[in-house]
């Protein structure tokens, strides 16, 4: 129960801590993982009253109590600093060596301003912070530049990605907002960052992604693309079940085709092969000699080698590729019926069927379980949903439908499908090599498993698709 009747408070500035509501799971590459439920701290700047003190110290927070529903907070102030901030947040500077109080309703304490609402704002560094502040102080809807909400968001699977909102003086109650996205750790290896963001750029200016807002050390600030909200109103990806819906899969269909016809800058060189030959000498060189025998790495090199030659003779078209285009890489506008493809990392000019090769592989796949790394391959989509796929994607540019195409393409994108196994098999044995020890503890994905999975599809479906090679 709040106390019915306020403390006496002397002018001030003070930091309180809240609880919020738990963390969505999510999931990002190469950390894909599903976060425990806990509070989510919120950092709230509060004034109350004019500020008499002229002095130049600052104060650092002791100690603090708080319980799960936010109602009784003890603060002491202490270890008084010259110091410009405290977590991340600005702070002003005090003259009250303790205080303890009820928290609730904060007018009812002769709360006269309440600033800078930073719900999580704490996981977005100072550099982000900076061109946050800036962006907001240019909006003339927005009244305070730093007053910030910020919101994780699922289905990042490489990066983590938030939400930042402002509340507007719209009476409508919109708010402005854009997207941080902070590098995950360890991704480096798998692709060239500079290569991405020359990407995301030309995605852009063509009218396919958000607009690039600004970058700093670990990340980038995007702007904000209409897309799926969810009950808290924030940005969501498509579901593993919106794979299986016949309309949403042609959209898909349409939209990559539409990305793999886009003029990209750059030879139009098929990376695919490079990349696996590459992956792989990194996977065995982080690979005990058991592990390079259980996952029979020895032998990839000759597989990489014979797909390469009977894939190489075929007659294919080339086009600038996803190649990740699982779910959680795509949004949709359910207004207008539109999609928007993200996440850029992997992509490159490679043969198109295999992008579709591997979207299939991906619908194997749900992120969002207990268990993400397991893989349902009954779920691969069947001969009816990938020939419908296909039809769709031949013309949806206006092409006349082919039915040779239409077989031929198929015929590829089974044998790609090897290729794709064999890809993330060793992104899968890369990411165990490649991430701390304490950032494996917090993560909920078995990333060994889950490459022990796409090696056993291989090695179980290569001779019904490829005869006696």
């Amino acid at each position: 129960m709040l106390a019915k009747t306020a403390p006496v408070l002397r002018p001030c500035s003070l930091f309180v801590m809240r609880a919020g509501s738990p963390l969505p799971r999510r999931r990002f590459r190469p950390c894909r993982r599903g976060a425990s439920p806990h509070a989510r701290i919120a950092l709230q700047r509060v004034f109350v009253g004019a500020h008499e003190d002229s002095s130049n110290l600052y104060a650092s927070v002791d100690s603090f109590l708080f319980c799960r529903t936010a109602v009784l907070f003890s603060i002491s102030f202490s270890d008084l600093i010259r110091c410009p901030a405290i977590l991340g947040v600005p702070v002003t500077p005090i003259n009250i060596p303790s205080l303890s109080f009820c928290c609730g309703d904060f007018s009812k304490m002769g709360v006269a301003e309440v600033s800078e609402l930073t719900g999580g704002a704490e996981r977005i560094p100072k550099e982000a912070k900076k061109i946050l502040y800036e962006l907001a102080s240019k909006w003339s809807n927005v009244a305070d530049s730093r007053a910030l909400e910020v919101v994780q968001l699922e289905g990042a699977m490489t990066n983590a990605v938030y939400q930042v909102n402002w509340p507007t003086m719209s009476k409508d109650g919109v708010s402005q907002k854009v997207l941080v996205r902070i590098y995950g750790e360890g991704v480096d290896a798998f692709f060239d960052r500079e290569g991405e963001i020359r990407t995301f750029e030309c995605m852009s200016r063509h009218g396919q992604g958000p607009l690039l807002l600004g970058r700093f050390a670990n990340g980038r600030v995007e702007e904000f693309i209409n897309a799926r909200l969810n009950e808290i109103k924030a940005m969501v990806t498509l579901s593993a079940a919106d794979l299986r819906d016949p309309n949403v899969s042609s959209l898909i269909a349409s939209k990559l085709k539409e990305f793999h016809d886009l003029s990209m800058p750059g030879p139009r060189k098929v990376s695919l092969w490079e990349r696996l030959r590459n992956w792989l000498k990194g996977a065995i060189r982080l690979c005990s000699p058991e592990e390079i025998e259980e996952f029979q790495l020895n032998k990839l090199a000759d597989e990489i080698k014979m797909l390469e030659k009977i894939l190489s003779a075929e007659d294919q078209s080339i086009g600038f590729c996803h190649n990740d285009l699982q779910y959680g890489n795509i949004m949709m506008d359910e207004e207008f019926k539109q999609m928007t493809i993200i996440d850029y990392e992997y992509a490159s000019f490679n043969p198109v069927a295999y992008d579709l090769a591997n979207h299939f592989c991906e619908m194997a796949a749900d992120y969002h379980t207990q268990t993400p790394h397991i893989l349902d391959f009954n779920k691969y989509p069947d001969v009816e949903e990938r020939k419908r796929f296909v039809q769709t994607y031949l013309t949806s540019s206006g092409d006349k439908l082919i039915e040779a195409e239409v077989e031929t393409m198929l015929q590829l994108i089974e044998k790609y499908a090897l290729a794709s196994h064999l890809l993330w098999g060793l992104w899968g044995i890369i990411s165990v090599g490649l991430l701390s020890s304490e950032r494996l503890n917090e993560i909920d994905f078995e990333y060994m498993e889950y490459a022990r999975q796409r090696f056993q599809r291989y090695w179980l479906v290569k001779p019904e698709v490829l005869g006696s090679n």
